[in-house]
C-alpha cells in the first residue's frame, strides 16, 4: 500500500498537523513491529499507545494517528489528528478495502473458524490471488489489521470473525461487507457472556449485517437455531453436513493422517481426522463452487491444505508416541467431537486423553464438563488426565460411570506434576489427545512431551 497523509486524513476524517506530506507504505499498532515508512496507530487499551510513539519514530515510522491533545503531538513525524484512533484505524481499512475491491469471504462459528479459513484459502488460491486472516487476528483490531496488510492485487480476502459479546460481529461485518458468509457451528463458547445457545446463534447471525444482498450464506444443515433465523434471509442460503444438506458428504475412510469422503460421486481427502473437519471442508467447497473453482482445483486445495498450528495437529512425543494436539480453544461441542473422533482412530497401543477446563461456560459449567463423560468409555480410553477446577465435574461423572478407568485429576497448581506423571506413563506405541481452552496452557504439556 502507498497512502499519502492527505489521503489518510480524508479516509479517517482527520486533520494533518504536520505541513510536509509523506507517503506511508504500511500500518502497525505495535511500535515494536514498526518498519521504515509505516504509519503508527496508537491504540488505547491496557496501555496507551500514544506513550510509545517515540519508539515508533525510532523504528522508522513516517506518520502517526493522534487522538490526544494536539499540543502533545510528537515532533519529527507527520501527525494526523483524529477523535478516536481505533475508529480511524477501521475507517482506513474500509477505504483500502474499497480501493482494492476483492471478493470478501467472512467466516465465524463457535468452533472450526481457523481450520475452515485455512481450507478456504487453500481452495481459492488454486485459481485466485488470496489473502487470509493471519493467526487469530479476528476482532475489531485484528480484522482491520488484516485488511490493511492485504497485498495489492488480492482477488479473494478471507476474514475470520470472532466475538465474545453480542454486537461485535455486526461491527466486523459492516466494516468488511462480505460477499460470502459462513457459520461453522453453534456451540457453547462464550455462553457465560451471552446466556444461551439461542443468543449465541443470534450473535453469529450478525455476520449477515453487512452481507451483500446478492451474496451467499452457508450454514450447517443440522442446526435448527440457524434454520429458524435464516428463513427470512434474502441472500442465497446453502446448507452442508454429513449425509445431509445441500452439500452432503459421505465419509469413506478415516485414519490418523487423513479422511477420505465423497460429494456428488466425486472423491476428496483432507490431511486431518474427524467428520467435523469434513464439514469444515464442505464450507470451503461451497465457497469454491460459488466462485467457479473446478472440482480438480477444489480437490487439490483440500488435499494439500496447511492448517494453523495447534488445531487438530498430529505430532510426535520424544519417545515416538502419537500426539493429537488441539489445544488452542475448547467448548463442549468441540471437545466431544474430538473425543469421538480420537476414539475411532486405530492405535497400536493405548489411548490417553488430557482434558483441561473449558472457560467461559457460566452457570452450567459443572454440568457441561460432566457431560464429556458421554464421549469417554473404558473400552476406547485407558487413561484420562483432567486438569483444572472445572474438570471436577467430569472426574465425578467418570468415577460414577467407569470406576475402573484410570482417571488422574490435577488442580491448576499441579501442572508440573501432571506433566511428569504423563511422561512417565506414556509408552512408545500409545496415542494421546490433548484438548482444552487456550487459557489453560496445554501447549506447555505438548511441548514437554516432545522434549
Amino acid at each position: 500500500m502507498n497512502f499519502t497523509t492527505t489521503i489518510i486524513s480524508r479516509a479517517v476524517q482527520g486533520e494533518v498537523l504536520a505541513e510536509n506530506e509523506v507517503t506511508v507504505t504500511g500500518v502497525e499498532f505495535d511500535s515494536r513491529k514498526i518498519q521504515a515508512g509505516d504509519l503508527f496507530v496508537p491504540l488505547k487499551g491496557t496501555n496507551d499507545g500514544h506513550e510509545f510513539v517515540s519508539k515508533a519514530i525510532e523504528n522508522g515510522a513516517k506518520a502517526t494517528l493522534w487522538s490526544n491533545d494536539p499540543a502533545t503531538a510528537p515532533a519529527g513525524i507527520a501527525v494526523i489528528l483524529v477523535k478516536d484512533t481505533l475508529l480511524a484505524f477501521q475507517a482506513l481499512a474500509s477505504y483500502y478495502l474499497l480501493e482494492e475491491n476483492p471478493d470478501v469471504i467472512a467466516i465465524t462459528g463457535s468452533n472450526g473458524k481457523t481450520t475452515t479459513k485455512d481450507m478456504t484459502e487453500s481452495v481459492l488460491s488454486q485459481k485466485f490471488r488470496t489473502y487470509k486472516t493471519q493467526g487469530n487476528y479476528n476482532n475489531d483490531i485484528g480484522l482491520p489489521y488484516t485488511i490493511l496488510h492485504m497485498p495489492e492485487g488480492t482477488e479473494k480476502l478471507i476474514l475470520e470473525m470472532g466475538m465474545d459479546h453480542a454486537g461485535e460481529i455486526s461491527i466486523l461485518s459492516e466494516l468488511a461487507e462480505p460477499d460470502v458468509a459462513a457459520i461453522t457451528i453453534i456451540g457453547e463458547a462464550h455462553i457465560e457472556n451471552l446466556g444461551s445457545r439461542e443468543k449465541i446463534a443470534d450473535a453469529k447471525m450478525e455476520i449477515t449485517t453487512g452481507l451483500a444482498s446478492d451474496g451467499l450464506l452457508i450454514i450447517p444443515a443440522d442446526e435448527p437455531l440457524l434454520e429458524e433465523r435464516t428463513s427470512s434471509v434474502s441472500q442465497t442460503v446453502e446448507t452442508f453436513g454429513i449425509q445431509k444438506g445441500d452439500l452432503s458428504a459421505t465419509i469413506l475412510n478415516e485414519d490418523k493422517g487423513a479422511t477420505v469422503f465423497s460429494v456428488d460421486d466425486n472423491g476428496y481427502q483432507i490431511p486431518l481426522p474427524g467428520s467435523y473437519n469434513v464439514e469444515n471442508a464442505l464450507i470451503a467447497m461451497a465457497i469454491g463452487r460459488w466462485f467457479d473453482v473446478s472440482t480438480e482445483e477444489i480437490f487439490q486445495g483440500l488435499a494439500y491444505v496447511q492448517v494453523t498450528q495447534n488445531r487438530t495437529q498430529w505430532l510426535k512425543a520424544s519417545n515416538g508416541a502419537d500426539i493429537l494436539s488441539d489445544v488452542y480453544n475448547a467448548n463442549p461441542t468441540a471437545m466431544g467431537l474430538v473425543l469421538d473422533t480420537f476414539a475411532k482412530l486405530p492405535t497400536e497401543g493405548r489411548r490417553l486423553a488430557v482434558l483441561a477446563d473449558m472457560l467461559e461456560l457460566g452457570a452450567d459449567s459443572y454440568s457441561l464438563h460432566a457431560s464429556m463423560a458421554e464421549h469417554i468409555n473404558n473400552k476406547d480410553f485407558q487413561e484420562i488426565y483432567l486438569y483444572g477446577d472445572e474438570m471436577k465435574g467430569l472426574k465425578l461423572a467418570l468415577a460414577d460411570r467407569y470406576p475402573t478407568l484410570a482417571v488422574h485429576y490435577f488442580t491448576k497448581n499441579d501442572k508440573a506434576q501432571m506433566m511428569q506423571m504423563l511422561k512417565e506413563s506414556l509408552q512408545t506405541t500409545d496415542s494421546v489427545v490433548l484438548k482444552g481452552s487456550n487459557g489453560m496452557g496445554l501447549i506447555e504439556v505438548v511441548e514437554a512431551l516432545q522434549k
